[in-house]
């Protein structure tokens, strides 16, 4: 019967009142929102424990009704998807598949009444999650442990697709598991996310959970891949949708960019990140960077190529630096060095 809410009005129908409607309040299954312990416990003047427990009774009076086949189907059901998933499935994802809120929460409450289900509450390393089989945990968390190394040794975002590659070589007959069963592991950690692409890679970067305003332009710049005006960055963020609550400002961006030594100023309000090789500061201390690792004099034409490799300015702006004797000095051959103390 895949009719939940006529289903749980039939298990509810001969229960006495109070207990229908504690139920029914602490699964939502009438209303969108489930009610807590304490707003039910008001309502009828009697303490949390007290709801608690009417909770429990009526939970055992309803357990006996459900042995009847008709009932065994839903419960085989879930099952069969948590079978599919690794003998687990994270809470919120297990719940998505129904499309509205009151659904959720009425197959929330079908969860609970079935013995092969066990519900793990969120902690540190977990997030909610329900399975048929709690080993299960035990190879989900060697799996999360060993990615985890992965991506701090590796560096980079990796697809599903790809984790899937890299489990399937590096596990071999160790642990065998089907494509679904490795997502949903790696999907009840905390350690490990999901970008908005579907990429996996660790919680704490950037790219993968952006927090404030510096990191969304981060993430921006590292999808574009070549320097952006401080407009054209804002503009990304706000594409992207990488922020929640207003527009991400351009004056903002720019304020906040400037003084994140991740980005570097590369032209009149055009922003690199240094990870692509930029170093900081104006073309006077880019010339001198320049001259001081290639260890010798250069000409200028050489010069100005290594600097326009690093800065967007225009070639006059170099040769008007390099004019500047406190810094560098010109030989007869016309090439220039670091001038010597």
């Amino acid at each position: 019967m895949d009719n939940y809410q006529k289903v749980h009005n039939y298990l509810l129908k001969n229960l006495s009142p109070r207990t229908k409607d504690v139920i029914e309040r602490r699964f939502g299954l009438e209303k969108d929102e489930r009610e807590t312990l304490e707003s039910i416990g008001e309502s009828y003047g009697i303490c949390r424990e007290r709801v608690r427990q009417i909770e429990e009774e009526g939970i055992g009076l309803i357990k006996s009704e459900i042995k009847k086949p008709v009932f065994q189907t839903i419960f085989k059901k879930f099952e069969e998807q948590l079978k599919e998933n690794g003998d687990l499935k994270r809470e919120d994802l297990f719940l998505s598949q129904f499309s509205s809120a009151r659904l959720q929460n009425q197959a929330l409450f079908w969860l609970t009444l079935g013995d092969p289900f066990s519900r793990l509450s969120e902690n540190e390393e977990f997030y909610s999650l329900w399975t048929i089989d709690p080993n299960s945990l035990n190879t989900a968390q060697e799996i999360i442990n060993y990615f985890v190394k992965k991506f701090k040794t590796k560096k980079e975002l990796i697809s599903p697709e790809a984790s899937f590659e890299i489990f399937q070589k590096d596990f071999k007959s160790k642990i065998k598991l089907p494509f679904n069963a490795l997502l949903s592991y790696l999907e009840i950690s905390k350690k490990i996310e999901q970008n908005n692409e579907g990429l996996f890679g660790l919680a704490e970067w950037p790219e993968v959970t952006p927090r404030g305003i510096k990191d969304k332009a981060f993430l921006a710049l590292k999808k574009t891949g070549q320097p952006l005006h401080f407009t054209e960055v804002a503009r990304m963020i706000n594409q992207l949708s990488l922020t929640s609550q207003n527009s991400a400002l351009p004056q903002t961006v720019h304020n906040e960019l400037i003084r994140d030594p991740r980005f570097v100023l590369v032209g009149r309000g055009i922003y690199a990140l240094q990870e692509w090789g930029y170093f900081p500061g104006q073309v006077r201390d880019v010339i001198f960077k320049v001259l001081k690792e290639n260890k010798k004099a250069l000409s200028k034409k050489e010069i100005v190529e290594k600097v326009l490799s690093q800065r967007l300015v225009k070639e006059n702006t170099i040769l008007l630096n390099l004019q500047n004797k406190k810094y560098f000095s010109k030989d007869l051959q016309g090439r220039y060095a670091i001038k010597e103390a």
